[in-house]
């Protein structure tokens, strides 16, 4: 790589309209310099090009911004070399208006004859998109082979907007003919679309690559799909774009860093100064989110990014800079305890998604409702984990949880089989581990039967699983499977409701309550090193949140799991994160904790036809940042440790560490503290 990537990035959109006159009117070079440095940013991404299609510098290719009349992203990046920060140079690529407007036959088509795009018709606002198999693939290398002329010394060419849709185009259809696919066959517009992908991917990064294959290159889709890795060679590094309240909430980034983490790229985590997401101009993040937001980065091994909009003349907004100045400031301070760092696990969490990666990468999609119920519940019971695929090593692990809907083939059967034989756990829920023919593909002590026909049922734990303020059944907001405990142990009882709710027979605003007797099937059941619970747990606890449902999750995974984890810190709330970073080179360990009270604010808007219209959602916000004081904590490490202190200040504090365990005690805890383990 030419140059590594640097710790306090900022993202600087510039999507301008060509209605707007005097671009970059108020640019100024000491302005800029002066404002980038106070904020302690070293890296900054500037446009070549936007999604209304215009270029801002000098081009034969593309066409000047018509309210520009200068050179701005020369300007923008001599201002930045002087002073020692990056410039990775950003070119859009998936949506492009003006390409649009020009050659209307380059833009995606779609199944029914219409013209793709992010607006539903062409007298609505919004993007278009284009279509991979036309000659625009052409039109945009050659804009790329351009800028990398113009600016050779730029640290990174960023691509943007990198999907495509079941196109059927002519150009399209012409690559679907010569294939010998049907594009009347949903099965086969989507390899279409695959194609269209892969060549991209394989065109562009071969342009770049060519020009100089030490450019730092990154395709940006808006996430990184996991299980599906055929792309990862054409990526440098790994851009992981998670904006709290633009829809990804702040569980998102973690997932996303324990995933890439495995996959031994470096890697930024991206957030924006925005309130809502990309696009708005005088909407604010309060500092305390921001600070947050960077600290949490830094905690999951990654280095920072924070989007901005700069204003079409070209004037750095005084108020962002002062927000992003208070979190990079501190990410100054902080970074040399994460450079280099690896993170340390317990348990390993299987995505399901992870096992559809092709499909799952094709349908772009963000998240799995099981995936992401399973992170909270890890999350937010402080248990150290690594997001796993099935390509992945699972020996390092003590158990691993495959929640609720993870497929299993006979590959990854004979893989698992083989961990467990080795000693490691299984933590199964719902329909993982189950054939469609052949049923439960594993010894759990008990038969698992079909699904329950009763929507909701009630579940009532060994005392000992149960929440800490329930001894009653509770309801399990989704269906289970028919449990039946043989040899093995069982975790309690399922109770049935009286009926299902229909027309002819219901009870009160909801369900019917469970009758007074068990059903005679379990709830759970343990034999050995597996455990299973017949509930789609994790996809309950992302739709509804249930708290007694958590603590059920949090003592069977302690029933299992036993007296192997690794950190345990009392007192810290649920919204409360941990992690422990292990850094060879300097021969330390770093625990991270992080806590901020997050507050959901907001409903249903109508921003003018833009990106945060009708969105149904509230928005995460953090703005008030409580200290908890006194925190204990318990740690087991295979190595002797010579000094505990609190970074980055340097305060030692004081620690007894005997054959089983280091403990000491976190004086105070503000957003985010780091402690700093060196060992012998």
């Amino acid at each position: 790589m030419k140059t590594p990537l640097r710790f306090r990035q900022v993202h600087l959109d510039f999507h301008t309209s060509g209605s707007i006159q005097e671009i970059g009117s108020r640019f100024d070079k000491q302005a800029f310099q002066d404002t980038l440095k106070q904020a302690a940013v070293n890296s900054v991404s500037t446009f070549a090009t936007c999604h209304h299609g215009w270029s801002y510098y000098n081009t034969k290719v593309g066409q000047r911004h018509p309210g520009l009349s200068f050179d701005l992203l020369r300007a923008q990046f001599e201002a930045c070399k002087e002073v020692d920060i990056n410039v990775p140079i950003y070119l859009t690529a998936g949506v492009h208006n003006l390409a649009a407007e020009e050659h209307p036959e380059w833009r995606e088509v779609g199944p029914d004859g219409r013209y793709v795009g992010w607006a539903p018709s062409n007298l609505d606002a919004g993007f278009q998109t284009m279509s991979f198999h036309s000659p625009y693939l052409d039109y945009l290398c050659e804009q790329i082979r351009e800028v990398m002329a113009l600016f050779p010394e730029a640290d990174g060419i960023f691509l943007d907007i990198i999907n495509q849709g079941e196109d059927c185009s002519v150009f399209a259809l012409q690559h679907m003919q010569a294939k010998g696919l049907d594009p009347l066959k949903p099965e086969d517009r989507l390899q279409s679309r695959l194609d269209g992908l892969m060549k991209y991917y394989e065109r562009v990064t071969d342009t770049v690559r060519s020009i100089d294959p030490n450019m730092p290159i990154f395709h940006n889709s808006g996430h990184v799909t996991p299980g599906y890795r055929d792309i990862l060679k054409f990526f440098s590094h790994l851009e992981l774009e998670s904006l709290p309240t633009g829809g990804w909430g702040y569980d998102h980034f973690p997932m996303s860093a324990k995933y890439v983490h495995k996959l031994d790229m470096e890697y930024l985590g991206m957030t924006g100064k925005f309130h809502t997401t990309w696009g708005e101009f005088g909407g604010y993040k309060h500092p305390n989110a921001l600070r947050y937001e960077c600290s949490a980065m830094l905690a999951y091994g990654a280095k920072c990014s924070v989007g901005d909009q700069l204003h079409p003349i070209g004037q750095l907004d005084e108020s962002t800079y002062g927000i992003i100045g208070e979190a990079y400031r501190e990410v100054a301070d902080k970074e040399v305890f994460v450079a280099g760092a690896r993170n340390v696990a317990d348990v390993g969490l299987l995505l399901s998604g992870s096992i559809r990666g092709a499909e799952s990468f094709l349908k772009n999609t963000r998240e799995s409702a099981s995936d992401t119920g399973a992170g909270r519940m890890l999350l937010e019971a402080h248990v150290l984990f690594d997001v796993l695929d099935a390509a992945m090593d699972f020996a390092p692990y003590k158990l691993l949880v495959l929640p609720d809907d993870v497929e299993v083939n006979s590959e990854l059967e004979a893989k698992l089989k083989a961990y467990v034989d080795d000693g490691g756990k299984l933590f199964l829920t719902g329909d993982s581990g189950i054939d469609s023919e052949g049923g439960m593909l594993f010894d759990v002590g008990g038969v698992v039967g079909e699904i329950s026909e009763y929507s909701p049922d009630y579940v009532l734990p060994n005392p000992e699983l149960r929440a800490d303020f329930v001894n009653n059944p509770v309801v399990m907001y989704g269906k289970s499977r028919r449990l039946k405990v043989t040899d093995g142990e069982s975790l309690g009882d399922i109770f049935d409701p009286y009926f299902n709710r229909q027309w002819d027979h219901f009870c009160s605003h909801q369900h019917a309550p469970n009758q007074p007797e068990a059903s005679g099937y379990s709830c759970g059941v343990r034999k050995d090193n597996i455990l299973y619970l017949a509930h789609p747990i994790f996809t309950i606890y992302r739709s509804y949140g249930q708290v007694a449902l958590r603590q059920y999750f949090e003592k069977a995974l302690a029933h299992l799991l036993a007296e192997d984890r690794s950190v345990v810190v009392l007192g810290l709330p649920s919204t409360g994160r941990v992690s422990l970073m292990q850094q060879t080179s300097e021969n330390r360990y770093v625990l991270h904790l992080l806590y901020a009270n997050t507050i959901n604010r907001g409903g249903a808007a109508d921003l003018h036809g833009g990106n945060a219209s009708g969105m149904q959602q509230s928005y995460e916000v953090i703005e008030d940042l409580l200290p908890l004081h006194g925190l204990p904590v318990e740690l087991k490490l295979d190595a002797k440790v010579a000094s505990v202190r609190l970074e980055p200040t340097g305060e030692a504090i004081e620690f007894d560490q005997n054959d089983e365990c280091l403990n000491f005690r976190v004086p105070q805890l503000l957003c985010h503290q780091m402690v700093v383990l060196e060992v012998v």
